[in-house]
């Protein structure tokens, strides 16, 4: 017959724990279903597969098995009763079922029911009685009992006696159920008649087929012996305490016979068929001391009950019964059974997780066995105890891996004795990572210097980033961040090893051209979603004196005839020229300095070795030589020191036949010496195209110029302008009239200011301020003044021969006549004494005034030498040469014959180097002066200014 109950409790989302119930009979054979656990639990099949479910048993013996595929539980071990319960009725195997992902526990019970598989049975084959023929109707004499191990109905019954001719057989009840089996003499016995017999004594169980057990009773007569022992009492009570010493003494028993002599002295012996007790107990046959002869233990048995008989000589006895109650003492620790656990488990776990299962038994009894259970303190871990003797370890919170990656958890469990015992437990729980922490750089940004001109694939810098994680979450890999610079990829720069993060150099940086620049780049790790941090790499150009210093004036040209012109009246110190280099290094790499390598007087020149200007040291002399090569050194600080040479011709002479003589001889080589007649021929093409192109533009002009007239006149403007009477020539033979330069006075107030009108190079030009000349023009505009030709208030201009520059205007030195290209200014409230042309005669030189002076021989060699180099720039140009394109080296370059020297603008210092500015670019100078003549032979003063 078999019964099932099923209880089922959910306690939490993450285990379950539930109840069943089977009952068997003992002894079923091998492999016998015991129930359907999956069917009567509901659970799935496949949840039993998935779980990994077991039976847990609790001890080394496991009679019932799990079939995981029909879900049923087996008979693995044939079960005996009667060996596993002994005695104790309703006897049960109580089982566990875990299963894992998620946790769940389920109770098993399973009773074994008893069958009639014993039969009953004694102690000893025969017995042995000697009866003395004295002996009294009613006399008793105990037997051996039968012992059955089966229990319940299968147990003992009832005995029988064969024959009952002198005997009949009685039952007394005792504790517990038990019968005392006693014979009691029905009919005296007489020796003489029959001094031997035999009885069988039968022992029949109630069970079905009825089993029994035999014993032969020999009973031997003997004389007389009429008193049989007495006990005191028949029953006796001891007290015992587990663990006490062997010799323990428990109790006394006392009998007493009424005979004298032999059949008087009683001996004390056990009569318990049950060897477990004839092992712990043991009594003294004269005295009836019962003392402990064994361990005693509560937890197997806390309780005994011992016959104990009392027999004189003749055979005559008594029976007592010792009730012996084993006291319990703390004398056990928790035992802690881990029936599940999870070795690792992940950092992001919910808390509430269960961790481990674990079944905690302590065998003693009341408050001794009571236990309660707690986790190591300071760890995210906790225990619960949803049933009795069953307990739970949990997270309490959140883990972090990187914070602990590790737990080793130790559980003690302690009863609440005293003193109370306790046991541990430890487990190792393994966190398993999350890719929760990004890649972070040891520095919040880097900079690294690399010096120019380096080797492509040169090692810069090395980034380094770590990541909290573990395995894969924390392999950083390194990416360079899409960004340019300069409009150009920085992957064209630089590139970044993966997987070391070294940086380096994809090309050679030039310092010249890019000084620093700036990137990101990227650690990323191996988690899934990666986890990524950047850092700023900044990288800057050192500087490496790669560029010699370069020559900006005088400039070097290879078939241009270059020359200084120094007088011979110069004084000390007088500034000849300067020579302008730049350096496109950096720091001391662009530090010049400046040295006179060669000159051909050395004694007569020094360089300036800071500012490179070239001074006169001491007076020109008559001995000197017209024709000075001078040879200078730029040379920068770096190292090694790097350098340029500049050749410098400089002509001592104060008249232009003189150097003329020796123009030939500054040359620049073989072949400018070989080309020196080409240049002449081409400078004096140059300057007659240039004549005619004045030509036609001051034709041009003088429209513009009548109409400006006009707008002085009639402009409400505070300027007074001046026009000198016009001038023929009768006795020139020519159609174009002489050309000379006016000067026009004009102020708001007093007529201290000053302008000219220049014409340089073919043009007109108003030397004023420009946002003057620009209000004006927006004036005459307005009143329309520049549109009306017919006004008859605007007064005729003179004509043309004042509007051309001096070296095209005819005069006593005829068309001919040398004049400088560069325009002299008078101071303010200065005038130039001299006779107007007019009132001079011809080849009369006049004196300073508003007039031109004739020009020096000096400065007549210097406008052929500009209309020289002017021409060789136009042919080297093109046509398409403009001067807006050209740098205005005025800034950079000295004046003629005075000592000041101007200071250079950094902002044109680096465009491209020309042979001379053109003409339209000069600064305005002062008109030449007179040469010296018979009747005056003053030396010739020069008044310079910016």
């Amino acid at each position: 017959m078999r019964h099932t109950l099923l209880f089922f409790v959910l306690f939490s989302s993450q285990s379950a724990f539930g109840q069943v119930r089977y009952s068997i009979p003992e002894e079923m054979a091998k492999g016998s279903m015991v129930g359907n656990i999956a069917q009567d639990l509901d659970l799935d099949l496949k949840r039993l597969k998935s779980g990994n479910a077991r039976i847990f048993s609790g001890d080394s013996t496991e009679y019932i098995e799990l079939n995981k595929e029909s879900g049923r539980l087996l008979i693995k071990e044939k079960i005996d009763r009667e060996s596993l319960c002994a005695k104790t009725t309703a006897c049960a195997l109580h089982l566990q079922m875990i299963l894992e992902s998620p946790m769940e526990m389920y109770t098993i019970t399973v009773e074994i029911m008893d069958i009639n598989d014993n039969a009953p049975t004694f102690q000893n084959k025969q017995m042995r009685l000697e009866i003395s023929e004295s002996a009294v109707t009613g006399a008793r004499f105990v037997l051996e009992k039968a012992v059955d191990s089966d229990v319940g109905t299968n147990g003992l019954k009832s005995y029988s006696l064969q024959p009952t001719d002198h005997f009949v057989l009685e039952l007394q009840n005792m504790a517990e159920g038990r019968k005392n089996v006693e014979m009691v003499l029905q009919r005296p016995l007489d020796r003489e008649q029959q001094e031997r017999f035999t009885l069988m004594l039968t022992a029949t169980d109630g069970g079905e087929p009825v089993l029994s057990g035999t014993v032969q009773i020999h009973v031997t007569v003997l004389d007389a012996n009429d008193n049989a022992p007495v006990f005191t009492q028949k029953a006796y009570n001891a007290v015992v305490i587990e663990n006490s010493p062997k010799g323990f003494k428990l109790t006394t028993v006392s009998a007493s016979d009424a005979d004298e002599s032999t059949n008087g002295q009683v001996m004390y012996h056990m009569s318990n068929p049950d060897v477990d007790v004839k092992d712990v107990f043991i009594i003294d046959q004269l005295t009836g001391d019962i003392t402990l002869n064994a361990h005693i233990d509560y937890e197997k048995t806390s309780h005994y009950e011992v016959d104990i008989e009392a027999k004189d000589q003749g055979g005559l006895s008594d029976s007592c019964k010792v009730i012996i109650d084993v006291l319990d003492i703390n004398d056990n620790k928790p035992v802690i059974t881990v029936m599940s656990k999870s070795t690792s488990i992940s950092e992001k776990s919910n808390p509430g997780t269960v961790v481990a299962m674990m079944k905690v038994n302590d065998p003693d009894s009341s408050v001794n066995g009571q236990v309660h259970c707690s986790a190591s303190e300071s760890i995210p871990f906790s225990i619960t105890s949803p049933s009795n003797n069953f307990f739970i370890l949990r997270t309490e919170e959140l883990l972090d891996r990187e914070r602990e990656a590790e737990y080793n958890i130790t559980v003690m469990c302690s009863d609440e004795g005293v003193p109370s015992l306790s046991s541990s437990a430890s487990l190792c729980l393994q966190i398993t990572d999350v890719n929760d922490n990004a890649p972070v750089f040891e520095r919040s940004s880097y900079e690294a210097f690399v010096i120019e001109n380096n080797i492509p694939g040169l090692t810069v810098f090395t980034v380094k980033a770590s990541d909290a994680d573990s395995n894969q979450n924390a392999r950083v890999s390194y990416i360079l961040e899409d960004s340019t610079v300069n409009g150009v990829p920085v992957s064209s720069y630089v590139s970044v090893s993966a997987d070391s993060g070294v940086i380096n150099a994809v090309r050679s940086f030039d310092y010249e051209q890019l000084k620093n620049f700036n990137f990101r780049v990227i650690a990323q790790d191996g988690g899934s979603p990666p986890l990524s941090s950047n850092v700023t790499v900044t990288i800057k150009i050192q500087d490496q004196n790669d560029n010699a210093p370069q020559v900006l004036y005088p400039v070097q040209t290879g078939g241009s005839l270059v020359a200084e012109i120094v007088p011979r009246s110069a004084d000390v110190g007088y500034l000849v020229t300067k020579v302008v280099a730049v350096d496109v290094d950096s720091g001391q790499n662009a530090w010049l300095s400046y040295k006179l390598q060669k000159a051909t007087e050395r004694a007569l020149f020094e360089v300036g070795p800071q500012n490179g200007e070239i001074r006169t040291v001491r007076q020109v002399t008559d001995k000197d030589a017209v024709k000075q090569k001078l040879t200078v050194v730029v040379e920068d600080n770096g190292q090694p020191s790097r350098s340029a040479v500049v050749n410098i011709n400089v002509a001592v002479a104060d008249s232009f036949p003189e150097v003329l003589s020796e123009f030939t001889d500054f040359t620049h080589g073989k072949e400018y010496n070989d080309n020196l007649t080409f240049y002449l021929v081409l400078a004096l093409a140059a300057v007659s195209f240039l004549f005619i192109t004045c030509v036609v533009v001051i034709i041009s002009v003088k429209i513009y110029r009548w109409r400006q007239s006009r707008f002085f006149y009639q402009s409400n403007l505070p300027v007074i302008p001046y026009y000198p009477p016009g001038y023929t020539d009768t006795g020139v033979t020519g159609t174009l009239p002489h050309m000379y330069n006016y000067e026009v006075c004009m102020t708001t107030n007093s007529r201290k200011s000053d302008c000219k009108y220049s014409t340089l190079g073919g043009q007109s030009v108003l030397m004023v301020d420009p946002s003057f000349s620009e209000t004006m023009q927006r004036e005459m505009r307005d009143k329309g003044l520049l549109e009306d030709h017919d006004s008859p208030e605007l007064q005729k201009p003179p004509n043309n021969d004042w509007r051309m520059p001096p070296n095209q205007r005819p005069g006593p030195s005829g068309q001919h006549r040398f004049h400088t290209l560069q325009q002299r200014w008078t101071p303010y409230e200065k005038s130039r004494a001299g006779p107007r042309p007019e009132e001079a005669g011809a080849g009369a030189v006049g004196g300073t005034g508003p007039w031109p002076n004739p020009p020096t021989e000096a400065e007549q060699l210097q406008a052929l030498m500009a209309a020289a180099n002017a021409n060789e720039a136009t042919a080297t140009l093109g046509p398409r040469y403009n001067a807006q394109y050209v740098p205005d080296y005025r800034q950079n370059v000295y004046i003629p014959g005075s000592t000041a020297t101007l200071t250079a603008n950094p902002q044109q210092q680096q465009m491209p180097q020309q042979a001379l500015p053109p003409p339209q670019a000069l600064p305005p100078t002062e008109a030449p002066k007179a040469a010296p003549t018979p009747a005056s032979k003053k030396k010739v003063t020069k008044k310079d200014k910016k």
